[in-house]
């Protein structure tokens, strides 16, 4: 891949929450303990008395953020993926999203990118829990532009949302100038022979592919799912029915993820040949990120490989 400039998502993160502590008094912050690792510090350095630091106890400020919010504040919660997703899920899915509470959360350092923390701090099935959960909004930005962005429309979005962010710096693919919003997704390229859909950090991954799928005289879609729940079906099902093929591309596990939500869609209104970039059903391990995306083929080589399996094989009967 070209060099680019390279930011974490955390960062914007951090950014998108002190614009909104700079333009709205009612915009409180919940940290488990970790604040200077999610950058909520940022929030909690200007504006402290809308800073609550909840220790290491994920169930108490999900609890705490939920009271917060009948008070009419708007409450952003923020933590591991790893740890708030499945430490304070029974909490998450009774008293936000059953009594449909405009709870923001915020999951940092999720996927395999983590990197040397291994396996049981690498979130790879948060976006398959929170996506099954009836009321809950799931984004997963794909820079630190788009992070920002995303941070400070969840502000606003009526309802439970979850906010997915990565630990280590990545490229940055998106400009200011740049629309975002929740529920629609962005075509960042045009094509005719596949479409490669991808959310979070494999977004630059999918456009590295398509640049290298020229060379192989392809020409290839590529959508930037940056929202996973509720998915954009119009973008998607008007680049599939012109391309006729599927691959996508997510650091998460192949099972609950993107993919599944792509493949209901398409199954539901367009079959077509379909191909899916994700940890195979796999626990990770301790390792430095790229080495990992290799390893578990989540690298720009891996979408491509799968853009022309799909191509060369046989076309299947819908």
């Amino acid at each position: 891949m070209p060099e680019v400039k390279k930011v974490a998502l955390r960062d914007g993160f951090g950014q998108g929450l002190l614009e909104l502590g700079r333009r709205r008094s009612d915009v409180f912050v919940l940290a488990g303990d970790v604040a200077e690792s999610t950058r909520a510090e940022l929030f909690q350095k200007e504006f402290p008395e809308r800073f609550l630091n909840m220790g290491i106890a994920e169930q108490d400020m999900v609890g705490s953020a939920v009271g917060l919010s009948l008070s009419g504040k708007v409450v952003f919660i923020s933590s591991f993926s790893c740890f708030l997703c499945s430490r304070g899920y029974d909490q998450i899915r009774v008293s936000i999203c059953y009594n449909n509470q405009s709870v923001k959360i915020a999951g940092t350092h999720a996927g395999i990118t983590v990197g040397p923390d291994g396996a049981t701090a690498q979130a790879l099935e948060d976006i398959a829990l929170m996506r099954a959960l009836p009321n809950m909004t799931v984004v997963v930005p794909a820079d630190a532009i788009e992070a920002r962005k995303a941070t400070i429309a969840a502000a606003d979005w009526p309802g439970p949302i979850y906010l997915r962010f990565g630990r280590p710096p990545v490229p940055i693919i998106t400009n200011e100038q740049d629309p975002f919003e929740i529920g629609k997704a962005t075509i960042v390229r045009q094509g005719r022979d596949v479409v490669l859909v991808a959310c979070g950090v494999l977004v630059a991954e999918a456009l590295a592919a398509a640049q290298a799928l020229v060379a192989d005289g392809v020409e290839s879609y590529v959508i930037n799912m940056h929202t996973v729940k509720p998915l954009d079906e119009a973008t998607l099902l008007t680049a599939a029915r012109t391309a006729g093929a599927v691959v996508t591309a997510e650091e998460h596990q192949i099972n609950g993820g993107l993919g599944s939500a792509v493949a209901q869609v398409l199954a539901r209104n367009f079959p077509c040949p379909m191909e899916m970039v994700a940890v195979s059903d796999v626990f990770g391990e301790s390792g430095e990120p790229e080495d990992l995306k290799e390893k578990y083929g989540l690298t720009w080589k891996h979408i491509r490989d799968k853009a022309l399996d799909l191509i060369h094989a046989p076309k299947l009967r819908c």
